[in-house]
């Protein structure tokens, strides 16, 4: 399949191993910051083929992993007041400080497992009666469709149709990330799928500020080891740039429609992480004027407490401080069935892709 096949060409990827075992000098720590290069590093093998020098941490671009407790307990408080809540798959066994969406459905919650938030829009308009909320989660990649479905609601004059907004944004992760007194991070992997809407502008400052290379990459095995070429060049030769080793999709300018959708409907905000805290300016939060459409502002639900699982470690996990393995309960006490934490959920998330492929 073209796009796919010559990506996972097995003599491409031995010719980019051999070239970056050419190049590399000294141990580096390379970031990739998207959970599906995540599970592209781990699945096909490629953190083992590696040289020794050249380290991969996981950083935390994956959405669902980064949703915080209380925007779970949020949405089953809302599906326990009566409202239908839509929801992507891979949120609903997310663990809440309670309960997760799949529990709460098998207490008779209304949950529906969608493929787009317009779909949401299409039950909120043949079910006036109800209120239809659908779980807003996703780094920017998302946020266009989910906007979208706003715009849409309104064209229609629903009154029954909400958000529950939980968007984070890459750079500020990245730069909290390099603002903490542990990181050891040397270079970047940009995440590919956000950088198709965002353009690549936002991490020239970031490179600049940091002295650090940021290598734009896509998610196939061929796409990932380009990019830690690229990586491992610049640290050889001590520059720091930003580069787009994803040209097929990634443009300079990223996709303005889409950006143009997403600034309409929201603005940045300040932004908890599950296992982090709060960043500042890392979020997309509604704009007042579409107050109405916002679920926390529209249900009392705006201040329920916050509280964080005492046995994940995911916020270690997720700034690339340990590694799923060194989890004390890592495939015993959590496991897919029996999830502790959001990073063994998610099909993106690091433990479960160790968990499956390690």
């Amino acid at each position: 399949m073209k796009f796919l096949t010559e990506y996972r060409n097995p003599e491409l990827v031995k010719f980019y191993l051999n070239e970056i075992e050419k190049i590399v000098t000294k141990p580096w720590n390379i970031m990739e910051i998207c959970g599906g290069q995540t599970h592209s590093l781990v699945k096909n093998g490629l953190l083992e083929l590696l040289p020794d020098k050249v380290r991969m941490i996981h950083g935390p671009g994956c959405p669902v992993c980064v949703t915080p407790i209380s925007l779970i307990d949020k949405a089953v408080a809302l599906m326990e007041k009566g409202a239908v809540l839509c929801s992507f798959g891979d949120m609903v066994r997310v663990p809440g400080s309670k309960k997760s969406l799949l529990q709460a459905k098998a207490d008779g919650g209304d949950l529906r497992i969608l493929y787009s938030p317009l779909e949401a829009v299409q039950i909120a308009e043949k079910n006036p009666e109800k209120e239809v909320v659908f779980f807003a989660v996703g780094f920017e990649t998302t946020a266009p469709s989910n906007a979208l479905s706003v715009v849409h609601a309104q064209k229609l004059g629903l009154k029954n149709f909400s958000l529950l907004v939980s968007h984070v944004l890459v750079p500020p992760a990245m730069e909290a990330i390099l603002d903490d007194e542990f990181c050891n991070i040397d270079a970047f992997l940009g995440a590919g799928h956000v950088c198709t809407i965002m353009g690549t502008s936002e991490y020239f400052p970031l490179a600049e500020k940091y002295k650090i290379p940021i290598v734009i990459s896509g998610f196939e095995p061929a796409d990932l080891l380009l990019a830690i070429y690229h990586a491992v060049l610049q640290l050889e030769k001590g520059e720091y740039k930003v580069e787009n080793c994803y040209e097929r999709l990634v443009k300079d300018e990223g996709n303005i429609p889409a950006q143009k959708v997403v600034n309409e409907i929201f603005e940045i905000g300040t932004q908890e992480w599950r296992g982090i805290g709060e960043i500042p300016n890392s979020g997309l939060v509604m704009k007042e004027k579409y107050k109405d459409f916002d679920a926390s502002k529209k249900f009392d639900i705006e201040n329920l407490e916050k509280k964080e699982e005492n046995l994940c470690i995911a916020g270690e996990i997720l700034k690339g401080i340990k590694k799923p393995v060194e989890c004390p309960h890592f495939g015993k006490l959590c496991n897919p069935g029996n999830p502790l934490g959001a990073p063994m959920v998610s099909s993106e998330g690091a433990c479960a892709a160790y968990y499956h492929y390690s």
